[in-house]
């Protein structure tokens, strides 16, 4: 954990794959239906409000991270409960991510093998890459862009070659007015995908060239909402709102429809595929998040910390044992109710008390 990085490429870059992670294995905004691509669009613009919420917070004090700031600004007691709370909240995430990839294996590529054996697995993958550092992770997500850019590419470029895009689905625009497009994005698409970068306040202190730190993550933010919003609204343009809305994975669903006969007949694969990869850069990710914070409020070291952290998030995709129970909560729940918590309600205070005490600072200096 002592090794910087230099560039801001490999934190933007993992950024981006962070973001994108699982969120295409949903349909985000289902409640607005055929509005779906504006509710997501909405969510990414309160979305970037936080980030640029979080990225003030780090331009105030560049040189600690989420924890560090927590403790040197609320005190160290009540920082450290604070940070308690963090390493919680990214260690569920973490546990609902790998969950996420004993499912779908489960469901594609390993039907007779136990999800629990799955996410085992998949869980020591992701742990050894934490094991690493940031640095290795950042590393690898140089080799795993490209892959994701090859494997959504193609599926952007089967889906309307076989013409199973149907452009009547877009209309009509607005039937039942803003009102249910707001409902549909706030908290719900806020909270999932765009508030879970309030993991990077624990990262942007590791990259040292802070002068195109800002304008690169903003961009590569906007490039990652507006491909996740293209994504999006490519399943309702294939399945339609109705069977998008009622699907567990619709997007899965429609990589089954795509075929061309000795050529791809099973792009649902390569979809599998592309999305082991971006689910385990963010369990990777929410992994980081939790270690750090507890090696920096506990006694634990980074490594004894990772085993620990491992343990305990392997035991907590246990909590929910079906899987409709296990998406009820996630949707119903966590998203709504408790999310918003950790990425606008504690920043938000969090911000407040930097600036009050940088203000009394200057009044006394």
């Amino acid at each position: 954990m002592n090794k910087t990085v230099t560039r801001v490429s490999g934190l933007a870059i993992a950024f981006s794959l962070f973001q994108v992670g699982s969120t295409t294995l949903f349909l985000l905004g289902a409640k607005a239906k055929q509005d779906a691509w504006l509710a997501m669009l909405i969510g990414a613009l309160a979305g970037f409000v936080l980030l640029i919420m979080y990225l003030y917070m780090h331009k105030l004090d560049p040189h600690r991270d989420l924890y560090e700031l927590l403790c040197h600004y609320w005190g160290k007691w009540v920082g450290s409960l604070g940070g308690l709370l963090f390493i919680s909240y990214f260690a569920y995430e973490a546990s609902r991510s790998v969950r996420d990839i004993g499912e779908l294996g489960a469901l594609t590529l390993l039907n007779r093998t136990p999800t629990e054996v799955i996410t085992f697995i998949a869980l020591i993958v992701c742990a050894d890459v934490v094991w690493f550092g940031p640095r290795v992770w950042f590393l690898l997500c140089h080799i795993f862009l490209l892959l994701l850019v090859f494997g959504y590419g193609i599926l952007l470029l089967l889906t309307p070659f076989t013409g199973l895009i149907h452009f009547e689905f877009l209309f009509p625009v607005l039937e039942n007015g803003l009102t249910p497009v707001v409902k549909a994005a706030i908290p719900e698409i806020v909270s999932f995908p765009f508030g879970q970068t309030v993991l990077f306040l624990v990262l942007f202190k590791i990259v040292t060239d802070k002068r195109k730190l800002q304008r690169s993550i903003v961009i590569v933010y906007w490039i990652t909402a507006v491909f996740l919003i293209v994504m999006n609204e490519l399943t309702i343009l294939v399945l339609g709102p109705e069977w998008a809305a009622s699907s567990t994975y619709p997007l899965f669903e429609v990589t089954q429809l795509i075929q061309l006969p000795k050529i791809v007949e099973r792009a649902d694969v390569l979809f599998s595929m592309i999305l082991f990869i971006g689910i385990g850069v963010k369990t990777a990710g929410f992994m980081f998040g939790a270690v750090i914070g507890l090696q920096t409020i506990t006694p634990f070291r980074y490594k004894p910390a990772l085993l620990l952290l491992s343990i305990i998030i392997y035991g907590l995709t246990f909590l929910s044992p079906r899987l409709t129970e296990f998406l009820w909560f996630g949707l119903h729940v966590a998203l709504v109710r408790v999310w918003p918590i950790f990425q606008i309600a504690l920043p938000v205070l969090l911000l407040l008390t930097m600036l009050i005490r940088k203000k009394k600072r200057r009044a006394y200096s």
